[in-house]
């Protein structure tokens, strides 16, 4: 499977330069070659032949175009096919209904990164410290947070400059894993139910809290506002502009760092992991809660739950969530209930819970049923039900981890 591993660059004033300069010289050859791929008639082959015919021009134009020599093969290549990527998802986006135009030349803001693949790019070590060699460019010092998998094969890097100005790399890797098969035990599974006042809530009883972001939403829109009032074009406005792109970069990994630590944890712990699939883009269309439902990022977690257990070795199945709040997990009986009341309360059977906690275990039922896998009647509904451990989003922000899966006897046999 492919993966990507993301870490932090550390570059020179020199470096910059010459990160920037190289990245222009790909920006204006992607300039070039769009050009030259609006030229070429649409029948006279694939799309696939039609960019390659291009990227087959570039030996020829490095005799009059001296910069091209400066930039190492493979990524003038890359930039160069970054215009069938780019058609391809156009074409994505006008068969969901899209209106789509053609493709435009790229500003420098617009063209922020480059893309060494298969060769040019290596590890090293130089004063006790790990750099990035580039060929052709520089040997950049590297912040190596978490190492690469021995077993991991390195198949590109891009380098990427973010509107912060800080300079990112992230390297595509493939590792051989095998398929996961469902568990025979079903002690090791575990259902999660999504939401906005819980983010998460399972079957082992654990509510996660969502995380609080309201401090720096408010940050941001003050510097929003002050930007708002710099001319632009400016040295003001720039220096306010990073201001506001830091407030953005801080909104974004505060949250992905909660996203990352709580799916890690469902992933190590548990052998079946089964969460609702639900349709973030229909809930995004409801003006009422379209910015709690895109602060959530639901779709982010399952996307990172999927490829963590992948990696872990855990199976991962995403449910229809149609009626897992309805439906009663003790008798199955469906009873309406608006969104305002928390409780499940069971007219047919008397069976109460907490409302999220009754559509986790819903949630694991449907996601058992789906891989043809029965669940233990030794632990009922009932009991595991009776144990609840709330849990706030900055202990899992502080600790990587919602629980220690404290439980003690006397909660279990109640």
């Amino acid at each position: 499977m492919y993966y990507a591993y993301k870490y932090h660059l550390e570059p020179s004033d020199a470096h910059r330069e010459e990160l920037d300069r190289h990245r222009d010289i790909c920006r204006q050859l992607y300039n070039h070659a769009l050009y030259r791929f609006d030229q070429i008639p649409e029948d006279t082959g694939t799309l696939n032949r039609r960019v390659r015919s291009i990227r087959d021009e570039i030996p020829s134009l490095k005799d009059w175009w001296d910069d091209l020599s400066d930039v190492y093969s493979t990524v003038l290549q890359t930039a160069v096919m970054r215009i069938e990527q780019n058609v391809k998802s156009l074409g994505g986006l006008k068969e969901n209904g899209y209106g789509v135009g053609q493709l435009k030349w790229k500003p420098p803001r617009e063209f922020r990164s480059f893309t060494y693949s298969q060769s040019g790019f290596k590890f090293d070590k130089k004063g006790g410290q790990t750099v990035l060699s580039l060929s052709k460019l520089a040997e950049i010092p590297i912040r190596l947070h978490r190492p690469i998998p021995d077993d991991a094969t390195l198949k590109q890097v891009t380098l990427k400059k973010e509107p912060t100005g800080e300079w990112f790399a992230t390297f595509g890797v493939e590792m051989e894993r095998d398929p996961t098969e469902p568990p025979e035990n079903p002690e090791e599974c575990v259902g999660i139910d999504v939401g906005i006042l819980k983010y998460a809530h399972d079957t082992d009883g654990t509510a996660v809290g969502s995380l609080d972001l309201s401090d720096e939403r408010d940050r941001l829109e003050r510097e929003q506002r002050k930007l708002s009032r710099k001319q632009h074009g400016s040295n003001n406005y720039e220096t306010q502009r990073r201001r506001v792109a830091e407030c953005h970069a801080d909104l974004r990994r505060k949250r992905r760092d909660f996203l990352h630590k709580l799916s890690n944890y469902y992933a190590t712990e548990y052998d079946f992991v089964a969460v609702e699939d639900l349709n973030v883009k229909g809930m995004m269309e409801s003006p009422s809660y379209s910015r709690n439902t895109a602060s959530a990022a639901w779709r982010t977690f399952l996307r990172m739950l999927d490829y963590k257990c992948e990696r872990a070795g855990t199976h991962f199945v995403a449910v229809n969530p149609r009626g897992t709040t309805k439906e009663c997990a003790s008798c199955g009986v469906s009873t309406e209930k608006p969104l305002w009341v928390r409780e499940h309360s069971c007219p047919a059977c008397g069976f109460e819970a907490d409302r999220d906690a009754n559509a986790a275990w819903n949630i694991l039922f449907r996601g058992l049923e789906d891989v043809g896998v029965g669940y233990s009647e030794s632990t009922p509904v009932e009991t595991a039900l009776a144990v609840d451990t709330p849990v706030s989003a900055k202990r899992v922000v502080e600790a990587g981890s919602p629980t220690l899966k404290e439980r003690t006897a006397s909660a279990v046999s109640e």
